[in-house]
C-alpha cells in the first residue's frame, strides 16, 4: 500500500466530471446533484460516445460516469476511449447501470472500467460515490471489523483507517470476528422475540478472505449473512482478495459482500469504497434513477 495519506483521486481544485449517458433527463438529473454536491467541479455531458469522444479530444477530464447501454456505443467502449486518450491512463471510469450488480457478479466488466454503481441505489448516493473520488471525507467514529491474519499487513491498514477517524477492532481470524458479533449482538425481547436496539456493535467489517484460521472470510461472510441475518445495509462487509478467477469473486459477491477490494490492495481505492460503502447503509431508501 501507498505511504502517502493524501488519498484524493483528483488533483485538479476544479474536477471535470464527465457524464454520458443517452437520455437527457438522467444527464440532468445526475449533473444537477454533482453541482450541488460538488460545486467546485465541471460537468461535461455527452449523450453517447461519439460524444464522449470528441469531448475527451478538447480537454482532459478527472472522472467520468457512463452508462452501460448508451445510443452509438456502451460504457465499455467509453472506458477503453478515455484510456487512450492522451493522459488519461489514470481516469476513474465508473459505470452507472440497473446491470451493473449483474455484469459485476459475472465479472463481465472489462479492466478499463474502474468502478460500477447500482442506479437503484439513487442520485444522492450516486452523488457520495463519485465524491468519495473527488474528495474523501472522513467518517469521524465509524467502527470498522477488521480481520487479517497478518499483523504486519493488519499495522499498515491500521494506521490508514485511523487517518479517516475510523474506529478500528483487529481481529486475526474469522472465529474471533464471530466471537465478538455474538458478544455485541442486539439482545431480544423474550415474549414477542424482538431485537431491544439496532447496533450490532461494528458498523462494517473488513476482512480477507484467506484466513489461518478453521474459517475463512467466505464463511465468515455466510455467517453474518444467514446465521445472523445481517443484511447489506445493516452490517457492509468489504472482502479483500488476491485470487484473480472471476468465478470465485462473483461467487463472493452473489453470497453478500457488499464489494471487493483486489490485492495489492491500492489505499485510495480501499479507502473510497469503505467511506462509501459506510455511507449507503446510513442513507435513506431511493427510488432507483431512470429517464
Amino acid at each position: 500500500m501507498a505511504a502517502s495519506h493524501d488519498i484524493n483521486h483528483l488533483v485538479s481544485g476544479n474536477p471535470r466530471v464527465m457524464v454520458v449517458d443517452g437520455s437527457k433527463l438522467v444527464r440532468k438529473l445526475i449533473g444537477d446533484v454533482l453541482r450541488k454536491e460538488l460545486p467546485e467541479a465541471e460537468v461535461i455531458a455527452c449523450a453517447g460516445l461519439t460524444e464522449a469522444q470528441a469531448a475527451l479530444a478538447v480537454a482532459p477530464v478527472d472522472l467520468v460516469t457512463t452508462a452501460l447501454s448508451l445510443p452509438d456505443g456502451d460504457g465499455e467502449a467509453v472506458a477503453r476511449a478515455v484510456r487512450t486518450a492522451s493522459g488519461q491512463a489514470y481516469v476513474p471510469v465508473i459505470v452507472v447501470s440497473g446491470e451493473a450488480q449483474s455484469r459485476l457478479e459475472a465479472r463481465s466488466l472489462g479492466e478499463d472500467v474502474t468502478d460500477y454503481f447500482d442506479k437503484a441505489l439513487g442520485h444522492q448516493a450516486l452523488a457520495a460515490f463519485v465524491r468519495g473520488y473527488v474528495r474523501p471525507q472522513p467518517i469521524a467514529g465509524a467502527r470498522v471489523l477488521y480481520v487479517e491474519d497478518s499483523r504486519t499487513v493488519a499495522a499498515a491498514t491500521k494506521r490508514i483507517l485511523a487517518t479517516q477517524g475510523l474506529e478500528v477492532v483487529h481481529v486475526l481470524s474469522a472465529e474471533d470476528a464471530l466471537e465478538y458479533l455474538h458478544e455485541h449482538r442486539p439482545k431480544r425481547d423474550r415474549e414477542t422475540g424482538a431485537e431491544l436496539g439496532s447496533d450490532v456493535g461494528v458498523d462494517i467489517v473488513l476482512s480477507d478472505v484467506y484466513l489461518k484460521g478453521v474459517l475463512s472470510g467466505r464463511e465468515l461472510l455466510s455467517q453474518i449473512r444467514s446465521a445472523f441475518g445481517y443484511g447489506k445495509r445493516r452490517l457492509p462487509v468489504l472482502v479483500m482478495t488476491g485470487d484473480d478467477n472471476r468465478e470465485n469473486q462473483g461467487t463472493l459477491l452473489r453470497e453478500g459482500a457488499n464489494d471487493l477490494v483486489l490485492k495489492p490492495i491500492e489505499e485510495r481505492l480501499l479507502v473510497t469504497k469503505l467511506l462509501f460503502q459506510l455511507r449507503v447503509a446510513a442513507m435513506p431508501e431511493q427510488k432507483e434513477m431512470g429517464a
